[in-house]
């Protein structure tokens, strides 16, 4: 195999990769704010409030999973990686809930300029939904992005793929493999 085809054959799998890397995250994503969107329109339906912007949360995940990439491509919440398992992961959740907050921010400030509303609109639109709605929106991400980072950190410790094969595969070989994995630790 030359050099050439290496290469190319290095860049498909990496561009595989980066897809099922982006659907995992732009799923899990779009299951936490579906379900937080439901929790608001069922809370909002028991006073007779309408809810209707079902197909926001499926945009949301579209761009924040390429967010939660570019986290990882700037090696964001990589500090504690050689602490146990539970702190990396919290701080990671942590990082990458601020990492958010501010692509947010700017998110809605290039928004409101396109807008013609100035510079400071985005911080604006941030605070006028409130106080409580935010901390609503920073407590549920920060309890589901847990889980998440938790699977992130496993596999990162176990090795490229392993989480994967215990979900996907038969259990006599993915548990041999594994246990093997653990007792190089």
């Amino acid at each position: 195999m030359s050099v050439a085809d290496r290469k190319k054959t290095g860049w498909k799998q990496k561009m595989v990769a980066e897809t099922v890397e982006y659907y995992i995250n732009f799923t899990y994503l779009a299951a936490v704010l579906i379900a937080f969107i439901w929790y608001r329109r069922l809370i909002l339906a028991e006073y007779q409030i309408q809810y209707q912007e079902y197909w926001v949360p499926l945009i949301e995940a579209a761009v924040l999973a390429k967010v939660m990439m570019l986290g990882d491509i700037l090696r964001l919440g990589r500090g504690l990686e050689h602490k146990p398992l539970i702190l990396s992961t919290l701080y990671r959740t942590l990082v990458f809930i601020v990492w958010m907050g501010l692509f947010s921010l700017v998110e809605k400030t290039i928004r409101g300029l396109v807008q013609g509303k100035g510079l400071g609109s985005g911080l604006e639109t941030i605070a006028s939904k409130g106080w409580h709605e935010l901390l609503a929106n920073c407590i549920v991400l920060f309890v589901a992005f847990i889980p998440f980072f938790a699977f992130r950190e496993l596999g990162r410790v176990l090795g490229e793929g392993r989480i994967r094969t215990l979900f996907f595969r038969r259990r006599e070989a993915s548990i041999v493999e594994t246990s093997e994995r653990i007792k190089e630790i």
